[in-house]
């Protein structure tokens, strides 16, 4: 019998089965601490003044940003690989598996990573996500009902795409706390499940297990026709009144994109769009997806901030005509 190890691509994904993102941060940056301004000393910033650099997980992820360097010194961790080198994202990957020792490629099979990995802990905070969620459903109330038709959507609409009023709600088997509170359940496939209280503070306004790189609508997408990425379930909804070749993301990090995602709209659009919120933030990731993928950039005009951030709430403010006349002006509609 002929044993070994089974070949692998060198993939973000076949990284991240040996290693973290904080691990590859951690060993090209140096120390740091999650969420707290610090210097950039790749870029050659001392201790002089206010320190620029962060390394944050708002979205779920780990990523960079250096607010004085904007997008020459922002991204994911594969991409502080390709800025501190210079190089290509495959080069990128190349380095981390040499330089870890993962044996991906079979000439790197050194094993260091074990030994780097023990001298310190893995942060527990990172994308904090609970491996069961589990939902008691009920009946739309009216208050609920209400909400959504302001975005365009029927009781019937919510049911397409699984959408629920949640009765009760626990996490790892333990009740999770509700109150009367708007919440919705949005249910993906393999029982996944993101909890959603739109009135609530941003903290406590998602709870969710749903995989990061989880993309739904693709099969909406035609080769013969643009695409429309949207980076929510709720701007997808109100997109697809107007355009029906419309698919979603978690959320308007760059690590909610696979890439298998990334090639099944490649493969499958004629050109494709992405919109992300309109805010200092979203512009950025959106400026980040865009160059790295080829996508084209279709955010909300900035004229409508700060009230008015994404498409959905667009549309709410004034009306499917003005989402369809951005559409046609932007070359999404022909």
């Amino acid at each position: 019998m002929i044993s070994g190890r089974r070949k692998s691509e060198l993939t973000a994904e076949e990284i991240f089965k040996l290693i973290s993102n904080f691990d590859i941060y951690k060993y090209y940056f140096g120390n740091f601490k999650i969420n707290e301004p610090t210097f950039n000393h790749l870029r050659g910033e001392n201790s002089r003044g206010a320190p620029s650099f962060i390394i944050g997980n708002r979205y779920g992820d780990l990523l960079h940003y250096d607010f004085s360097a904007g997008k020459d010194w922002s991204g994911n961790c594969f991409q502080l690989v390709q800025q501190i080198y210079n190089c290509t994202y495959d080069e990128a990957l190349r380095i981390i598996d040499r330089d870890f020792g993962l044996g991906i490629l079979p000439e790197n099979n050194s094993g260091k990573y074990k030994e780097i990995k023990k001298e310190y802990k893995q942060p527990i905070d990172i994308g904090k996500r609970y491996s069961l969620i589990q939902m008691v459903t009920r009946k739309f109330t009216k208050e609920e009902l209400y909400y959504w038709k302001m975005y365009y959507q029927t009781e019937e609409d919510l049911k397409i795409d699984h959408i629920y009023s949640i009765k009760e709600m626990f996490l790892n088997k333990k009740r999770f706390p509700l109150g009367n509170e708007l919440r919705f359940g949005y249910l993906y496939e393999g029982g996944y499940w993101k909890f959603y209280r739109p009135y609530e503070k941003k903290k406590g306004k998602w709870i969710s297990n749903v995989p990061l790189t989880t993309a739904y609508g693709l099969n909406n997408l035609k080769k013969k026709e643009n695409t429309l990425i949207c980076k929510s379930l709720k701007d997808y909804k109100v997109c697809r009144k107007i355009y029906p070749y419309v698919c979603h993301v978690q959320n308007e990090s760059i690590s909610a994109f696979s890439e298998e995602t990334v090639k099944i709209i490649k493969e499958n659009s004629k050109d494709a769009f992405y919109g992300g919120d309109s805010d200092e933030v979203g512009k950025h990731n959106s400026w980040i997806i865009t160059e790295n993928f080829g996508f084209r950039h279709i955010n909300p005009p900035d004229k409508y901030l700060p009230e008015i951030n994404d498409f959905a709430d667009w549309a709410k403010a004034y009306g499917l005509i003005k989402l369809k006349e951005h559409f046609i002006n932007k070359g999404v509609l022909l």
